[in-house]
C-alpha cells in the first residue's frame, strides 16, 4: 500500500509539478494500535522536517509533496506541503491545529525515515514579560499596574501588545528630557503663542520642550500663592510610555508606544482656542500657520480641564472632527469632588472620561464624578482628603512616574509620586494604545464599548457613579484578540443594516450642540444614497431644534432646519439622506441643538440604517 501510494503520488507530481496536494487516508486497524511516543510535540498547525541533504526530498517540492502523501498513510493524518523555509527545510501542515497526539504520529513517521534527520513543530513564541516581572528597578512601586484591589491588571496583557506602532499625543505642558523616557518621544509642537507665557522668547514653534509652569505670588490671580514647576506633561508621559525592561526607573503601560509632546499649558494655565487648535494639529490635520504633524496621533491625552457649566460649541465641533478621522481622545474627570459635567473637555462628547480611582479600589476622595465619567483608572492618593493641602503624607498611595527635580527651570531628571485625575487618565491612553497595537481597525466608539465592556467593579462602592468600573488591561485585550464590538451585526457587507443608540443624551435649552455616535463597522465601500436616520427626541417646541447627521470624515448634512412656525412636540421620525460617497465604515455622529430660549429636551435615542 505504502510502495503504490508513494509512486502513484510521484508519477502525478513529476507530470504535473504539484505543490500543496492534500492526503489524508485511513490508515489500517494494525497501525492505529501501536503506541506512538509524543516526545517533543506540541498543540500545533505545522511539522518542519529537514532532509538529509544526499536525498532528492532536499530540494526537490514534488518529491516533498509524495512525501506527505506517503505520511499521511502512515500516519493517518492530514500531512499536506506547505513551503520551503530559506533554510531548506520543508515546512507541512496538519491542516489546522492539532492535539499533542495527533501531532506526535506524524512527527513519529518522519522520525522513522531515514532519508529525515530533524523534525520540530512549529511553536507559538510569547514575550516574557507576563512571567517575568520587567527588571525596572522602581517597578515594586508601581501598584497601579499590578494590585488586585487598586491596578489595572496590565503585564498579563503585555503578551498581546506593548503599543508598537501606535503614536500617543499627550496635550499638556511639554516636555522635559528624562533618559527613561527619551527613546519614546517624537516631534512635538508648542502651542503657547507668547514668549512671556512660553519662556522660550518666542511664540508658535515646533519645540515642546517643558520650560517650567512655576508662577509667582499673585502672578495668575490676585491673593494666588506660588507654585513651583510641575513638569506634569512629562509624568503623564512616563505612565504612558516609559521605558521597560532597561533596568532603572519604572514600566510604561505600552512600552513600545511614541509619545509626540504637544505644549499648551504654561505657567497659569493654557488657552482653550489653543488647546483646540493642538487636537487638529496631533491627528495631523492641517492648520494654518504651523506644519502639517509628521506623526500623527491615534490617541490624544488630555489631563486637563477647566470650570464650564457645557461643553462649548467650537470644543465639540473640534472633538468630533478628530474623532471622525479614528482618533481616540482621553480626557481627566477633573479634580474638585463635584459632578464631572461642570468641567471641560471632562463633559465633551466623543471622549472617554475618566475618573481617579485609589489604592484600596475606591473613588480617590478629590475625583469627579457622575454620569459623564465613562471609566475609572488609578490615580492615586499621595495625601488623605483631611491632610494639608500641598503635602505629601501618603507617596506610597500616589502614581510614581518620570519627573524632574528643578523648581522653576529643568534640572536633574527624577522620579516622584502624583496624584490625580490627570494620572488617571493616561492609565486608559496606554490602555488605548495596546489596542490600536493589537487592532488597528478599532474606532474610537468601539475602544470605549471594549474598555467599559471589560471593567471590573469598583471594590469599594461608588454611588456618585464613577463610571462601568475599574479598566482591567488584560482583560480588555483579551476581547479585542477575541473580535472586538461592531455596535451592530450586518453578516453580508452589501445588505444595509440597522445600527443604533439608545443612550439619552439631555439638549440644553439655546446651548451648545450635543452629539452622539454610532460606529459602523463591517461594511464594504460607500454609504447608500437612500440611508436612513430615525430619530426620537422629546421636546415641546420642536421648531427650536436643529439635527445634523456628520459623516466619519467630518462633513455635515442637515437633517432638519430650525422653524419659528413649528410649534409641536418630540420629533419621532426617519430622515432620507443621500450620503453617497462617504465611506459607509466609520464613527457617524447625529448632532443636536436648541437654538432658542425657554425650553430644553432630551435625545432618546437614533438609528442609522447604512
Amino acid at each position: 500500500m505504502k510502495t503504490v501510494t508513494r509512486k502513484l503520488v510521484t508519477m502525478v507530481a513529476a507530470s504535473a509539478t504539484l505543490v500543496g496536494v492534500v492526503a489524508t487516508m485511513a490508515t489500517t486497524g494494525a497501525a492505529a494500535a501501536q503506541p506512538v511516543s509524543t516526545s517533543g510535540a506540541v498543540e500545533t498547525e505545522r511539522v518542519v522536517v529537514t532532509y538529509k541533504d544526499t536525498t532528492i526530498a532536499a530540494r526537490s517540492n514534488p518529491a516533498a509533496v509524495a512525501d506527505a502523501a506517503d505520511k499521511a498513510v502512515e500516519s493517518g493524518q492530514t500531512v499536506r506541503f506547505e513551503r520551503r523555509l530559506p533554510t531548506g527545510d520543508a515546512v507541512f501542515s496538519l491542516g489546522g491545529m492539532k492535539p499533542k497526539a495527533e501531532v506526535g504520529k506524524v512527527m513519529a513517521e518522519f522520525r522513522a525515515d531515514p532519508n529525515v534527520t530533524a523534525v520540530e513543530p512549529e511553536i507559538t513564541m510569547h514575550t516574557t514579560a507576563v512571567d517575568v516581572p520587567p527588571n525596572d528597578t522602581e517597578y515594586a512601586k508601581q501598584w497601579d499596574l499590578f494590585e488586585p484591589r487598586g491596578g489595572m491588571n496590565v503585564p498579563a496583557a503585555w503578551a498581546k501588545s506593548t503599543g508598537r506602532g501606535v503614536n500617543v499625543a499627550v496635550i499638556d505642558t511639554g516636555y522635559v528630557r528624562h533618559s527613561d523616557l527619551q527613546a519614546n518621544v517624537e516631534g512635538g509642537y508648542d502651542f503657547i503663542g507668547t514668549a512671556e507665557r512660553g519662556r522660550d522668547g518666542d511664540g508658535d514653534d515646533p519645540n515642546p520642550a517643558d520650560e517650567g509652569d512655576w508662577e509667582a505670588a499673585g502672578e495668575c490671580a490676585p491673593g494666588s500663592q506660588a507654585g513651583d514647576s510641575s513638569w506634569h506633561g512629562t509624568h503623564v508621559a512616563g505612565t504612558i510610555a516609559a521605558v521597560t525592561g532597561n533596568r532603572k526607573g519604572i514600566a510604561g503601560i505600552a512600552p513600545d508606544t511614541k509619545i509626540t509632546p504637544v505644549r499648551v499649558l504654561g505657567p497659569c494655565g493654557g488657552s482653550s482656542l489653543s488647546i483646540a487648535v493642538s487636537m487638529l494639529w496631533a491627528a495631523g490635520i492641517p492648520i494654518e500657520g504651523a506644519p502639517t504633524n509628521p506623526n500623527p496621533a491615534e490617541v490624544i491625552n488630555m489631563s486637563l480641564g477647566g470650570a464650564s457649566a457645557g461643553c462649548p460649541a467650537y470644543y465639540q465641533r473640534t472633538i468630533d472632527r478628530v474623532v471622525a478621522r479614528g482618533v481616540t481622545v482621553v480626557v481627566s474627570a477633573g479634580n474638585g469632588n463635584t459632578d464631572a459635567s461642570q468641567s471641560t473637555p471632562a463633559n465633551c462628547n466623543n471622549v472617554i472620561t475618566v475618573g481617579s480611582n485609589n489604592r484600596e479600589g475606591g473613588r480617590a476622595w478629590y475625583s469627579n464624578y457622575g454620569s459623564k465619567v465613562e471609566i475609572s483608572a488609578p490615580g492615586g492618593e499621595t495625601r488623605r482628603a483631611t491632610d494639608t493641602p500641598g503635602t505629601i503624607t501618603t507617596p506610597q498611595n500616589g502614581i510614581l512616574s518620570t519627573l524632574n527635580a528643578g523648581k522653576t527651570r529643568p534640572a536633574a531628571e527624577t522620579y516622584k509620586p502624583y496624584q490625580g485625575t490627570s494620572m488617571a487618565a493616561p492609565h486608559i491612553s496606554g490602555l488605548v494604545a495596546l489596542m490600536k497595537s493589537a487592532k488597528p481597525s478599532l474606532t474610537p466608539a468601539q475602544i470605549s464599548d471594549l474598555i467599559k465592556a471589560n471593567a471590573r467593579p469598583m471594590a469599594v462602592s461608588c454611588p456618585q457613579g464613577c463610571g462601568a468600573g475599574i479598566a482591567d488591561t488584560a482583560k480588555t485585550l483579551a476581547a479585542v484578540a477575541g473580535g472586538g464590538s461592531g455596535g451592530g451585526t450586518n453578516p453580508d457587507p452589501s445588505t444595509p443594516t440597522t445600527y443604533t443608540n439608545t443612550t439619552a443624551t439631555a439638549i440644553p435649552d439655546n446651548g451648545p450642540a450635543v452629539t452622539s455616535t454610532i460606529s459602523v463597522t463591517g461594511r464594504t465601500g460607500s454609504a447608500p444614497a437612500n440611508t436612513k436616520v430615525a430619530v426620537d427626541i422629546k421636546h415641546a417646541w420642536r421648531g427650536d431644534v436643529v439635527i445634523d447627521l456628520v459623516a466619519p470624515d467630518g462633513s455635515v448634512y442637515n437633517l432638519k432646519p430650525s422653524s419659528g412656525s413649528d410649534s409641536g412636540d418630540d420629533i419621532k421620525t426617519t430622515y432620507t439622506v443621500n450620503v453617497a460617497g462617504e465611506q459607509a465604515n466609520g464613527t457617524w455622529s447625529l448632532r443636536v441643538q436648541d437654538t432658542e430660549d425657554y425650553l430644553a429636551g432630551t435625545l432618546n435615542s437614533w438609528a442609522l440604517t447604512i
